[in-house]
């Protein structure tokens, strides 16, 4: 007998559905909620911004304008072109250093209008045979050796400094005559100064009053030549005519040279010319570049940083310098480069320096080996400055080679090392 039984269907399983209903979290506490997913609106936001090109523009537009502005504002407090608005700023030693010297009249070089320079000296001319000419380096002028020739007079020498034109109190610009361009740029800088001069309504007023339009004059402005306000730029034979015009005005000749820091390379030639005018020749610290950085004064921003700020220019001198400069001094230095703008005028002529300039082949020269020599160092500036005031000692083997514990610049330390050799070689010449 067969038995028959029934067995349930069994159901495919993608078509079997769910028998069991989800229990709530707060039923079923291990069942964990399944969680949602994360909206990504704030990533694309984010990624947008930083994809967005107008926000790093309008930045650097903002920084460029404050740069631009505290550029304005620096050079706007230093620079002062004004020769009467200058010398009431000066502090009152730079005053009662002004008031001790004179002003000479100089050519600097043929059909140029003459320049004035600045002369200070100390001691009696009359009652004194040996004559001392200090010639200062690029970025300093006779203020720095106001001691020395303070300490030189006293002991009966007759000392003279004067400021190099485009230094110190000495001329720093000269008119020139120079032809206009014909570019559009030339022709617009022309018609605002045209109009600087005679007012935006000269030519209407002209009209008004004459019923003529004022061709002529304005033809006359816009003439082939123009005469402009230049800085002074002297290489080495306008140096040496200067110093020659100097020694000769004041009637000093025979001299004893005292050349300091970048000055050698100025004067070579005239004292190759004239050996006979020179009795002996000191170098101090002499090189083919000055130690002021004259980079750092060419560069927009940088420069009125450095001379705007008195503490970032003291922070300059003490590195490239001296160290052991007062502050005075400083604030001095900082003045004469910020008056009538004597920067372009100290930054113009270190271009022209010669860097070519050979000392060994120099002191060689016939009209040169004869005339005693002194070689002034600071030893404690670096080995490599020592090792460079060798070189100079062994290039002039006439030369007598002494060190001093000073810096780069003249300060009290050095006084007594050049009074000393003044007394022991000059006072046997």
């Amino acid at each position: 007998m067969a038995i028959i039984t029934e067995e349930p269907e069994i159901q495919p399983q993608n078509d079997r559905e769910p028998t069991e209903e989800p229990t709530s979290p707060s039923k079923d506490p291990k069942r964990k909620p399944k969680p949602k997913p994360m909206t990504q609106t704030k990533p694309q936001t984010q990624a947008q911004t930083q994809n967005n090109p107008f926000v790093f523009w309008f930045y650097f537009t903002v920084s460029v304008s404050l740069v631009t502005l505290l550029a304005i504002g620096l050079s706007s407090l230093y620079s002062n072109p004004d020769p009467k608005s200058f010398f009431l700023s000066l502090s009152t030693p730079l005053r009662q250093h002004y008031s001790k010297g004179r002003t000479i009249k100089v050519q600097l070089a043929q059909n140029q209008p003459s320049s004035e320079v600045f002369v200070l000296e100390s001691g009696k001319r009359d009652f004194v045979s040996e004559k001392v000419v200090i010639v200062h380096g690029l970025g300093l002028s006779s203020f720095s050796f106001r001691k020395v020739l303070d300490l030189l007079g006293s002991k009966g020498f007759h000392g003279v400094v004067f400021d190099l034109p485009g230094n110190g109190f000495s001329d720093k610009f000269m008119e020139a005559s120079e032809e206009r361009g014909s570019g559009v740029l030339e022709r617009f800088k022309d018609a605002y100064a045209l109009i600087q001069e005679k007012g935006i309504f000269w030519a209407f007023d002209n009209m008004v009053e004459t019923g003529q339009i004022p061709y002529e004059e304005i033809v006359s402005h816009y003439s082939e030549k123009r005469s402009v306000v230049k800085p002074i730029v002297l290489g080495s034979e306008e140096m040496g005519l200067v110093l020659g015009q100097v020694i000769e005005t004041l009637g000093l000749a025979p001299v004893h040279l005292v050349l300091h820091d970048s000055s050698l390379g100025m004067v070579a030639n005239w004292v190759l010319k004239n050996s006979e005018s020179v009795r002996s020749v000191t170098l101090v610290d002499t090189g083919l570049r000055p130690a002021l950085p004259l980079c750092v004064l060419e560069v927009p921003v940088v420069r009125e940083v450095v001379l705007g700020v008195n503490f970032v220019y003291e922070w300059l001198i003490r590195m490239c310098c001296s160290r052991g400069i007062g502050g005075l001094d400083v604030a001095a230095h900082r003045m004469m480069l910020n008056g009538r703008d004597g920067r372009r005028a100290v930054v113009a002529t270190g271009k022209k320096l010669n860097s070519s300039f050979d000392i060994a082949e120099w002191g060689g020269l016939d009209g040169v080996k004869g005339i005693p020599m002194q070689v002034v160092w600071c030893s404690v500036w670096s080995k490599e400055w020592s090792e460079e005031g060798r070189k100079v000692a062994d290039a002039l083997p006439q030369a007598k080679f002494v060190t001093h514990t000073g810096g780069r610049w003249p300060q009290v330390r050095i006084l007594t090392v050049l009074y000393c050799m003044f007394l022991t070689v000059y006072g046997d010449l």
